[in-house]
């Protein structure tokens, strides 16, 4: 049996049925999908783990503390959910990129 995680990421223009893919060993399995807002991550969680069996969630920095807090409820006490996280000056980095991409209106 394989180990099985997702990784969800925020972007403006994002359509989760569209914008995911999986890649798969003969161990592990990762799910990425790309969602447009909170409310679609959370629907798209809780389906990875009821359809999929999802072992834990791996939330880009988007993700603020409260977002975290309800898919881990939404999920249940059965996966893991954590957040990557980077320092200072590479989430300055980051910001300014995404900026100059247009994804803060």
């Amino acid at each position: 049996m394989a180990f099985k995680s997702a990784f969800v990421a925020h972007a403006p223009d994002a359509d989760s049925k569209k914008h995911r893919c999986v890649i798969e060993t003969s161990m592990y399995k990762l799910f990425v999908v790309v969602v447009h807002e909170q409310r679609e991550a959370v629907q798209v969680c809780q389906n990875l783990v009821k359809e999929e069996g999802i072992h834990s969630i791996l939330l880009c920095p988007g993700f603020t503390h409260g977002n975290v807090a309800e898919i881990a409820e939404a999920v249940g006490g059965n996966v893991g959910v954590f957040v990557a996280r980077g320092d200072g000056p590479s989430s300055g980095v980051t910001r300014a990129v995404m900026e100059r991409e247009g994804w803060f209106h």
